[in-house]
Parts: structure tokens; sequence; C-alpha cells
């Protein structure tokens, strides 16, 4: 692989189930070294994508190339490259957790034991325990563990912390996506779905909203900081009634007037200081407002 060679490249993708379309002529590039976010409600086309990412599903139509191979035909070439935690976790039941990391160990060509067990303290599990005996929490930390240990040039992630409380969803953002992104060799490459962007608000590089299976906004995660904005004007009585133009949204509350702007804030936040407001204040959007404020516009 070149340094140009994308670790993804998605053209065109179509996916149907029967008569229903999952995704539609979604096209995307993931660069070396990034973590790519995959955004949507549910039902959007996140799971969909993966899945044919890794030729878990046939496309309709398009072509997929990761590291500039075709997963539809060199399969295992792929799948050497990268690790994959799914939605929805499953194991051998009769398998003990450390019976299960061996197993997984033991296709792959390099394992990081001391990072296996540094996750495993870290996440309290019991290597005793059999893999029946696992809460559904547990179980999505269990397979985090063993995607992470491979140390993969590749990390694809649908739904990383569904299941896991609070301090454990912060634990694995802080120590597991650390410790993969902390790794020896070159640059390593996360995509990843989630609907709890908040939480990846500081690692996401770029980013894919896709709504009924099509991508409605691909930015650069500081590109569109710098682009949605989020002005509020407070007034000394009831706030004027304003058309302006590049506004996503315009809200009153009481006294307070609350604009999202979409590349236009400059001129917004002109055209609202020529009203004389008590305050003003222009901050950007998080990733996660972003998100919410394109699928409602």
């Amino acid at each position: 692989m070149t340094e140009a060679t994308p670790a993804i490249r998605i053209e065109n993708l179509t996916y149907s189930y029967g008569r229903a379309e999952a995704v539609h002529n979604l096209s995307l590039t993931v660069r070396p070294g990034r973590c790519y976010g995959l955004f949507g409600r549910n039902g959007a086309g996140k799971t969909t994508t993966m899945k044919c990412l890794l030729n878990l599903l046939r496309p309709k139509s398009g072509q997929i190339r990761v590291f500039g191979i075709d997963p539809s035909k060199n399969e295992v070439e792929v799948k050497k490259r990268l690790a994959y935690v799914p939605d929805q976790v499953a194991f051998y039941p009769w398998m003990s957790v450390r019976e299960t990391l061996d197993y997984f160990a033991s296709f792959r060509k390099n394992w990081n034991r001391k990072i296996e067990q540094d996750l495993l303290d870290r996440f309290r599990l019991d290597s005793s325990q059999r893999a029946s005996a696992l809460s559904k929490g547990q179980r999505t930390q269990l397979a985090l563990i063993a995607a992470v240990c491979p140390e993969t040039d590749l990390l694809v992630l649908d739904e990383p912390t569904s299941g896991l409380d609070p301090i454990v969803r912060r634990e694995f953002i802080e120590t597991v996506i650390g410790a993969y992104q902390d790794g020896q060799a070159g640059p390593r490459t996360i995509f990843l779905s989630t609907h709890l962007i908040s939480e990846f608000e500081g690692l996401i590089d770029e980013f894919t909203i896709l709504d009924a299976g099509r991508a409605v906004l691909t930015l650069q995660a500081d590109e569109a900081r710098d682009r949605y904005r989020k002005i509020r004007a407070r007034f000394s009585a009831q706030p004027p009634t304003l058309k302006l133009d590049g506004a996503l949204s315009i809200r009153t509350v009481g006294r307070e007037l609350e604009i999202i702007a979409n590349g236009a804030a400059p001129a917004i936040e002109q055209r609202v200081r020529a009203e004389n407001p008590e305050e003003l204040s222009v901050e950007s959007l998080t990733l996660e407002e972003i998100f919410v404020a394109t699928l409602k516009s």
C-alpha cells in the first residue's frame, strides 16, 4: 500500500434487502491513520455498509476497496489486516474468557499479550469466567480486547460502546482506542459507527452522516466545527423576527434568540448585532449538534 492508497474507498455502493433499499449510491474515502465516523439513526444503513465492506453482504452495485484490495475477491487478505466488532457480539458459550482470547489469537500473526492483560485488568474481566455467563457489556468488552490485541492496520467498530455503562464507555475510549492508536506499527485506521457521537468528539477526524441509506454530509471534523456555529442573542424585549439566509434554524426562547448557522455565521452575526442585543455570543457546534441540525434541516 502506498501512502496515497486509502484504507477504505467506497464508490457508489447500493444494497437492498428485497425491495427495501438500505444503502443508496454511497461514496466515501477513509485515509490511513484517521478515525472516521459513520453517523446515523437506527436503520440509516451504517451496519449494512460495514457488512458490505467485510464481504458479509454482496452489494447490488458499486465498488469497495480496503487498502486497494477488493474484499469480494481477496477476502482473506483483507481480513488479515483488520479487526471487526459487530453491533451484536456472540462467542462459543462453553469457552472461558481465557480460552476465547487464545482461540482468537491462534488466527493472528501478531497478538499483544501486554495490551490483553492491561485491558482485562481495566475491564475487571475474570479470565476463568465462561462466555455464557458474561453480561452484554462484558461480551462487548471481550470483543473489543480481541479486536485490539492483533494490532491490525484497520479497526472496524459497529456501535462499539453499545451496552456499556458510562464509566466503562469512558474507559473504552481512553484505553482501548488509545492502546490501538499508540501501537508500534505504522498509522492505524479506525472506521466506526455510533449514535453516541458526543463520546467520540475528540477522536473523530472525519465523518459521514447517513439518512435513509444516503450520505447527507461528509466533512472533516475541524472543518465542520468551523462551518457550523451557534449564535445566541439576548434582547431587552421580545426578540425581533428575522429572515436570515444560511440559518439552519432560528429559535426564540423568552428574550433569547438562538440561531444555528451553516457557513454564514459572520453575516448572520452582523445582521443580529444591528438589532442591538444586550448580549451576543458565537460558538462552534459539537459533532452531535451538527448531526441533529443536519437531519432536522
